[in-house]
């Protein structure tokens, strides 16, 4: 079957990010005997004239939908992203009456209103490398009834059980796509593992992926690297885990294997700040660690326990150190308003933040409630929201015991001015767009510490 894939993400902050999922899934069909075409809405300027170009070129039976997010998590400056899937169907339905099934992370969290909203006609709910496969071969032999007459649930399909670790295969990189991204963001994605452990209340990681770690091969996962290396010219790689360095360390083989080929390529990846010694930096810096994303989530003790956490603040700080002294940029994401949030503690956040030495630190108001969250029954108990209510239309939480007007006019105050405490999270984006487009290859904390800044800056 010729079935064509469309990433539909228009989301530039703070930098365009290969879409990883849709590769895998083109992979996975390309495995099954499919013939496919993968159409980026990004990287063709959001045009729907050039996807009705590639809809009569091509002339696919199936059309997929990948969703990565439905909206920016920026309570300040909201973007809303389902939108632009329900343009991209419509334009669909003008050109082409073949199946249209939706699918990636951000579909995933919402389905049925996502698929009721976009007019699409079915949709994949979770992994979906081996449910389209089997939704392809079905659908070729009529086993799924007119979508028009079915009810929403019956048009969702979910895997019968989660890929094992070494079944998760690599990406179906595609040229075009890859030059796009790197010309525009410097980074190629890699994926080492799915599925997290930690226990964050407000996140929706281990309802997606699942609270067990699948784990890659790690001869596999650094195959990858030497062949976006070798066959694109890859100069930086962005390793796409929730959580790199898991507690059970199975971070570790990967750093290994790419030391034991003498394979050095600057790298970043999402790090919790517990578990972390000298010796793994090192050895980590020595593979070509360049810099690190902390999840931190929050600047003091209190709503750092009501988030979940299992480390406190000292424990952010002693990481950050840590990085420090390898030479490794650091930027940590803070959010204010958590459960637990009072005066008193966005005080002290604030000066824990400013307290910080060598990193630079993005600040968010609010929390965007998703279901099947520990967040969501929260904020239903607090009388934020209604148990049934529904969230495709962002909800954030912010303490009862803050002011909303309050807490912005007390954040502003603080970090204006601060050219490495970023408030609101988004307010340099257009420059850090311009300067990859000028070439710079690399994150966003990186280009605003500079070597000099790492070495010395000493934030009072």
């Amino acid at each position: 079957m010729k079935i064509l894939l469309i990433s539909s993400n228009s989301a530039t902050t703070p930098y365009p990010v290969y879409p990883l999922g849709l590769s895998q899934i083109a992979a996975a069909l390309r495995k099954a005997g499919h013939e496919v075409c993968q159409f980026d809405y990004l990287q063709q300027g959001q045009s729907l004239d050039a996807l009705a170009d590639t809809i009569h070129s091509f002339r696919p039976a199936l059309i997929g939908i990948s969703i990565r997010n439905i909206d920016n998590v920026n309570f300040l400056h909201e973007q809303k992203y389902i939108g632009v899937v329900k343009n991209i169907v419509q334009s669909i339905r003008q050109h082409t009456s073949v199946p249209v099934v939706l699918g990636g992370s951000g579909f995933s969290i919402l389905p049925e209103e996502i698929l009721a909203e976009s007019g699409a006609d079915y949709g994949i709910v979770g992994e979906g490398e081996s449910a389209l496969v089997d939704f392809v071969d079905r659908l070729a032999q009529g086993d799924y009834s007119d979508p028009a007459s079915g009810r929403i649930e019956d048009r969702l399909i979910r895997p019968a059980a989660s890929l094992m670790g070494v079944e998760i295969s690599s990406a179906g990189y595609d040229p075009d796509l890859m030059k796009f991204y790197l010309q525009n963001g410097g980074m190629a994605a890699v994926q080492t593992k799915r599925g997290c452990s930690q226990r964050c209340t407000y996140c929706s990681y281990p309802f997606l992926e699942g609270s067990i770690i699948r784990c890659r091969d790690p001869q596999a996962v650094v195959d990858d690297i030497q062949m976006l290396m070798d066959e694109y010219g890859v100069h930086y790689i962005f390793f796409t885990d929730s959580v790199f360095n898991d507690t059970q360390k199975h971070h570790l083989p990967i750093i290994r294997e790419m030391e034991k080929r003498r394979l050095c390529v600057p790298w970043t990846a999402f790090f919790t700040p517990a578990g972390l010694d000298d010796e793994e930096v090192a050895l980590m810096k020595k593979t070509g660690l360049k810099a690190a994303e902390i999840g931190a989530d929050a600047p003091s003790d209190i709503p750092l326990r009501k988030l979940g956490k299992s480390f406190l603040f000292k424990d952010i700080a002693a990481c950050n150190d840590l990085f420090a002294r390898h030479d490794v940029a650091t930027a940590h994401y803070f959010m204010f308003g958590c459960p637990g949030e009072t005066k008193e503690t966005v005080a002290e956040g604030i000066e824990n933040i400013r307290g910080l030495k060598r990193t630079v630190s993005f600040i968010f108001m609010g929390i965007r409630v998703l279901p099947h969250t520990a967040l969501f029954e929260t904020a239903c108990r607090e009388g934020m929201l209604e148990p049934e209510q529904k969230l495709l239309d962002p909800v954030y939480y912010i303490s009862p015991a803050v002011e909303k007007t309050w807490l912005e006019e007390t954040l502003a105050s603080a970090f204006s001015g601060d050219r490495y405490c970023i408030y609101p999270p988004d307010s340099l984006d257009s420059n850090v767009q311009l300067l990859h487009q000028m070439g710079y290859v690399g994150s966003l904390w990186d280009m605003l510490l500079s070597s000099k800044d790492r070495r010395s800056r000493k934030r009072q």
